[in-house]
């Protein structure tokens, strides 16, 4: 594979999906029909487990700091940082068509992680994950952190931790041109949508199905393809992701407004405090700078066209 970021980069994939998951030939998982405001069939994942209630503040993370624990030593003792990533959305982790290469957004914060905890010289082995296995796969230590456009919220902070929130979107409705859906409201209700599996798109339409009929994948970008077959006549997802669908196919657009609030974090697994503080003093030099901080410059180079008008991350919130 080539070299980016002065790093040397290894592509692994995850272990076989469980049971109903999608599978290469395979289909998507059960569509359900609830009624206009019931919540349809959970699926079999970690995020469907009961007992969460409400928190508060689940943005606030602990506080940075450069040294070493158990966990970052782990990976310095391994010789390289397992990365869990997308390779289906153009702009945040995507495999260029001309080179192999996964890049994006999302591709370039894990590359920067690997050089602070092992140098310019350290490897990363990226593992792509779909929507509803990254938390698993942290619990099962099939990777040390997930950089996948993964939304903080309070049922997930109960399984896996966070870094500071590098960025935020939204929950916003995908459709082609034409379509007579204007947003996420009853202009949904009859209409077939698609949403991935683990995501928050699925956990908004389990509290208000807006009389819809769900369909689940495990990637977003599976969600674009039936879209674009006619399979479904909208999809669900973050506005991000979203526009750099819209970007691939002109012939689809956003409507209506985004309405939830989608603060994306770093994930690691709830042990590894030690490394969610060096990921976030890792953020805190990420978002140095202004116009010209590493953060700002992988926004333009990635993002900017897509999703104008953005002036820097979010601030940063810390536990007391």
């Amino acid at each position: 594979m080539a070299v980016a970021c002065a790093l040397t980069t290894t592509l692994l994939p995850l272990v076989q999906y469980e049971a109903g998951e999608h599978r290469a030939g395979g289909h998507a998982a059960a569509v359900t029909k609830p009624g206009p405001d019931a919540p349809y069939a959970r699926y079999e994942g970690a995020e469907s487990r009961a007992g969460v209630t409400d928190c508060e503040d689940p943005e606030a993370s602990l506080r940075p700091s450069g040294d070493s624990g158990a966990a970052v030593e782990r990976i310095k003792d391994r010789g390289h940082l397992i990365a869990g990533v997308d390779q289906n959305s153009f702009r945040w982790g995507y495999r260029n068509p001309a080179t192999g290469n996964l890049e994006g957004f999302d591709i370039d914060l894990a590359r920067t992680v690997a050089k602070d905890i092992l140098g310019p010289d350290g490897k990363i082995v990226f593992r792509t994950i779909p929507t509803n296995q990254r938390i698993p796969a942290l619990e099962q230590r099939k990777v040390d952190i997930i950089v996948r456009t993964m939304t903080i919220n309070c049922e997930r902070i109960r399984q896996v931790a966070f870094s500071t929130a590098y960025f935020e979107a939204g929950q916003q409705v995908l459709v082609p041109e034409g379509s007579s859906i204007t947003a996420f409201n009853d202009t949904l209700s009859g209409k077939k949508v698609c949403t991935a599996a683990g995501s928050t798109g699925e956990a908004e339409l389990r509290k208000k199905s807006r009389g819809a009929t769900v369909m689940t994948v495990p990637n977003q970008l599976d969600c674009l393809v039936r879209l674009q077959l006619g399979q479904v006549d909208a999809v669900i997802t973050d506005n991000a992701l979203a526009a750099g669908q819209a970007a691939q196919d002109p012939s689809v657009k956003l409507v209506g407004k985004p309405f939830t609030r989608e603060p994306y974090g770093v994930a690691m697994n709830l042990e590894d405090e030690d490394l969610v503080r060096r990921v976030n003093n890792v953020l805190e030099d990420y978002r140095r700078g202004g116009d010209d901080s590493p953060w700002m410059t992988a926004y333009k180079k990635w993002l900017a066209a897509d999703l104008r008008g953005m002036d820097g991350p979010p601030a940063p919130k810390y536990k007391s």
